[in-house]
């Protein structure tokens, strides 16, 4: 089962290239905290922007600077079936555990659950480690539906669902109409205690590049049952989280990775990076989140 805590991490460029030492200093601070493993590739990631070497590449130094026990998950998914399946097998060669794949979304009004399921169906079939369905409504314009999640959870290559979508009541059913062993993993720090308290097993959070020590310590307060400390902590960090995904969305993400230590650096073209005013602004909503001092 895939559980805890795990940051879809932000993609380094310097010079708009890959900066792979910045991206090895990140993950070296990251590796002192709880956070269960990376995602790379995914939609924090830039992936969009990246070339399929550049992805290929991504994964390979996420896997050699990652410490030990960290799961990684590559985003590998386009509307090409082909392609899918192509890049999910070279992703596992490049030390990839586990492939996060979007749902197709070009030909949206043809996107129902059966061609959901033919297409989830027809690459995990052809890939050689387990599939995580990504769902993210606000990119693509689809929603998976839980009549078909349910479905595809019965497949034995399917092992889990990430949810960007903010409909609990969505997350809730998807929950009770899969297998235990089932992950179902949320998308956004927003949710993250109500997601837990519908029984999903973590989150995939953009939250979690900046402050990986409170998500993870929310989970944690959460299994311990002390709900009240659980919902001041959430409360504290939904301002924060809104501003590094749809206030700010990846530009933001990455001038507060620059704000508190790490490395974000210019997202690539056609992204630009924050303003002055923006930046200012950004730094008083960490400040109040208590994630700057």
């Amino acid at each position: 089962m895939i559980k805890g805590i795990f940051p879809p991490i932000a993609t380094p460029f310097v010079g708009g290239e890959l900066a792979y030492d910045k991206l090895a200093d990140n993950i070296s601070k990251w590796n002192k905290t709880g956070l269960s493993g990376y995602v790379v590739m995914g939609s924090n990631g830039e992936s969009v922007f990246l070339t399929r070497e550049e992805k290929l590449k991504l994964v390979e130094a996420t896997k050699i600077n990652a410490a030990d026990g960290k799961v990684i998950i590559a985003g590998t998914g386009s509307d090409s079936i082909k392609e899918t399946v192509s890049l999910s097998n070279d992703a596992s060669e490049s030390g990839a555990d586990y492939v996060l794949v979007l749902t197709p979304s070009f030909y949206k009004t043809a996107m129902t659950s059966a061609a959901f399921i033919r297409y989830f169906t027809e690459v995990a079939d052809k890939i050689k480690i387990p599939l995580i369905i990504y769902n993210v409504p606000k990119f693509t314009g689809v929603d998976i539906q839980p009549d078909a999640v349910s479905r595809l959870a019965e497949h034995d290559n399917i092992v889990g669902l990430k949810n960007s979508s903010e409909n609990a009541a969505q997350t809730a059913e998807i929950v009770t109409s899969v297998p235990k062993d089932f992950s179902v993993l949320v998308g956004t720090a927003s949710v993250l205690y109500p997601g837990l308290a519908a029984g999903t097993t973590g989150g995939i959070l953009a939250l979690a590049n900046i402050a990986p020590n409170e998500c993870v310590q929310l989970q944690s307060l959460f299994e311990q049952g002390k709900h009240d400390e659980v919902s001041r902590l959430q409360k504290r960090l939904i301002p924060a989280n809104k501003a590094v995904t749809s206030k700010y969305g990846v530009p933001g993400l990455k001038a507060a990775m620059d704000i508190l230590g790490y490395f974000g650096g210019e997202p690539r073209s056609p992204l630009a990076a924050l303003g002055s005013k923006e930046k200012e602004d950004l730094a008083s909503i960490l400040r109040s989140a208590d994630l700057l001092d």
